[in-house]
């Protein structure tokens, strides 16, 4: 009988698979460009179960994830231009980096939200090799017992 090899941590981090199993599909569709269907996902992963969304309102953190991630990539590509093209005001260099890097930044967006998904449920659920025979990973307080129980989330403050 074969052993499955562990699929790799930062190719299906990439690929956008789930944290558990590591072969299960995050997302619905495939293409984060279709705007309307960017951030719908599978309540669950098709191949081990585990529930994607750990508590009500438990994406929130990714925005923090996304922050980060657009700060990489805007020093990366600076560094990357200062490097190759160099920094200068007096031929406006400088704002030709800045005006490219905002239309990447933008393009990707879509990519860059999902892939904060992708990595702030890596940070909370690991990799199970024995995922078929093992629970799935979960917090003392479900998103689906919160609305069993009857309880719409708050939308206001209180007075």
């Amino acid at each position: 009988m074969l052993k499955e090899s562990k699929p790799n941590f930062f190719w299906s981090m990439l690929t956008m698979k789930c944290p558990r199993c590591r072969r299960g599909h995050m997302f619905l569709n495939n293409n984060p460009w279709n705007l309307k269907k960017t951030l719908k996902m599978h309540e669950k992963c098709p191949e081990c179960s585990q529930p994607f969304e750990l508590e009500v309102g438990f994406w929130y953190g990714t925005g923090y994830v996304s922050y980060a991630l657009t700060v990489i990539m805007s020093a990366a590509s600076f560094v990357g231009w200062w490097v190759l093209i160099g920094l200068s005001t007096e031929d406006n260099r400088l704002f030709w980096w800045l005006g490219i890097n905002s239309v990447v930044l933008i393009v990707l967006q879509p990519w860059i939200m999902r892939l904060s998904r992708v990595i702030y449920l890596y940070f909370f659920v690991g990799y199970d090799a024995d995922y078929k025979n093992s629970s799935v990973k979960k917090f003392d307080y479900q998103t689906e017992d919160y609305y069993k129980e009857g309880k719409q989330p708050d939308t206001h403050f209180p007075p």
